[in-house]
């Protein structure tokens, strides 16, 4: 029977035509413009403020100190230029995609486009562990910064760590803050968008108040003499610290799972995307820079390692008490609008997926009053909560960076096969230097993926397999894009022996 798929697939040339399946771009804007859609109603500033506010936030609040004491050193400034240089690569990337194809989704949207609905699945569920790992990350460093301002007043150490952090005798319990500040940013953004975009402003303009107060004092006590050895752990130890500290850095993605709400996606969305980009580049090379000059005997790269406020600990031990609150709570500030962001990111990715058949249709549900996929934020809430209540920060950021990098690449190869295949596709940004570009994001996303250790490779492969399964099991028979292609019926797949009409 000619087109004819059977209910179970096998491996034979109808399932790779299958699993190779594309969603054309018009077909992407049209369902878009008459399906079910969010609204348009973010400019530039507040599309910009976005990126900001998922750039700035844990990365340079909380993970310079490991990835600088434990692995770069001084050299943390050029792990920066690597990380950011990486990103920019891939922005221009993204930006292309973004004004060519406005849809929610970001990176899954555009490989559904290009490489078929099989790598689309895997992006997306890639992207999933991205924003959810990532906002695990996240709450979890604004514990950790809650519990150094707070410590003073008696809060119980138990009751805001997770089980595996220990402090000598002292262990974790569970992790109350990270829980808490989850829960109260996830019905936040289900008052609706504009609300949860307008905060998020006010919280750019504290944090980036709060960066200004650290690098203006620690120039006063900054010291070359911390920059020998550059070098301590070599390359490896530069790149690995890259690899690291990328988790600062991937925020900008996130903007483009916005292009749906963007009120001029083609002109506003690479301005939001590279805007962001290149202010938080200037501003985490800048503070890397400073904090390297700050370290002293007594704090050193041992002690940088092992602080969860790294920069309020540097201005501490130089005696500037009261920039050392600011910076605190700056990083508080920070870190809110990071996890915010992320939380906002995670249920328009499922909309996306689910409005395309490959999860359960109540994942595509807008909320007729704030226009919101209101229930899937409250289930992306409810499960980062219970994560942070009880995972340590390491895991959660490498799993995070990983996921990210995959992302990445895939992009890239995205990039290359509209340019070839769809070369007269409007496109209202053309990223430069091409193919350059796109090769570039892609090899410089290959390195930095062999930089992180093999336990994130495995537990990156146990995550793609649990993909895979729910593909197989779910997606693969609710496609709506096979059902145009195939005949299939609306509801899903016929009964089970019989097979859709050719």
């Amino acid at each position: 029977m000619a087109g004819a798929v059977p209910l179970r697939l096998r491996f034979d040339a109808d399932a790779r035509e299958r699993v190779l399946l594309r969603k054309p771009l018009a077909t992407i804007l049209d369902e878009t413009e008459k399906g079910p859609h969010l609204k348009r109603e973010l400019g530039p500033f507040q599309l910009t403020a976005l990126g900001v506010g998922a750039i700035i936030g844990t990365g340079i609040f909380v993970l310079i100190g490991p990835a600088t004491g434990n692995h770069a050193g001084p050299s943390i400034v050029v792990s920066m230029f690597i990380a950011a240089a990486t990103c920019a690569l891939v922005a221009l990337c993204y930006s292309e995609l973004a004004s060519m194809i406005p849809v929610a989704g970001s990176a899954y949207t555009y490989s559904y486009a290009t490489l078929g609905e099989f790598t689309a699945w895997i992006i997306g569920w890639d992207l999933i562990l991205e924003y959810a790992v990532g906002a695990v990350a996240v709450s979890i460093g604004w514990s950790g910064y809650f519990y150094n301002i707070t410590k003073g007043l008696g809060v119980p150490y138990g009751w805001t760590h997770p089980p595996s952090v220990c402090d000598g005798a002292q262990c974790g319990i569970i992790n109350l803050p990270a829980i808490g500040i989850v829960l109260f940013l996830t019905f936040l953004l289900g008052r609706g968008v504009k609300e949860a975009v307008n905060f998020n402003t006010v919280i750019v303009i504290i944090k980036l108040f709060a960066l200004a107060i650290f690098v203006l004092v620690g120039l006063v006590a900054f010291s070359g003499a911390s920059f020998t050895p550059f070098q301590p752990s070599g390359w490896g130890g530069t790149f690995t610290g890259a690899a690291l500290i990328f988790f600062a850095f991937i925020g900008f993605d996130a903007v483009s799972t916005a292009a749906e709400e963007a009120r001029n996606p083609g002109k506003d969305m690479k301005t939001a995307i590279l805007g962001s980009l290149g202010i938080a580049t200037v501003v985490y090379i800048t503070v890397a820079f400073v904090l390297v000059g700050l370290l002293l005997p007594g704090f050193g790269l041992a002690e940088l390692g092992s602080s969860a406020s790294p920069l309020a600990d540097a201005l501490g031990h130089h005696g500037q008490a009261i920039a050392a609150a600011i910076v605190a709570g700056g990083a508080l500030a920070a870190i809110t609008s990071v996890l915010l962001v992320s939380l906002y990111a995670q249920p328009r990715l499922f909309f996306a997926l689910a409005r395309d058949g490959l999860l359960p249709p109540r994942f595509a549900v807008l909320d007729p009053k704030s226009h919101v996929p209101k229930k899937t934020i409250y289930l992306t809430g409810v499960v980062v909560a219970t994560f942070a209540g009880f995972i340590g920060i390491g895991e959660a950021a490498e799993l995070t960076s990983i996921g990210t990098l995959f992302a990445f690449v895939l992009v890239g190869i995205g990039i290359l096969w509209l340019r070839k295949n769809e070369p007269d596709a409007k496109r209202p940004f053309r990223a430069p230097f091409f193919p350059l570009v796109p090769m570039g994001a892609i090899a410089m996303s290959l390195v930095l993926m062999a930089s992180l250790p093999l336990v994130t490779w495995m537990r990156f492969g146990l995550w793609l397999m649990i993909g895979l399964w729910i593909y197989s099991s779910y997606g693969l028979f609710h496609s709506k894009v096979a059902a145009r292609r195939y005949g299939l019926p609306p509801g899903g797949p016929p009964p089970e022996g019989g097979a859709p009409p050719a």
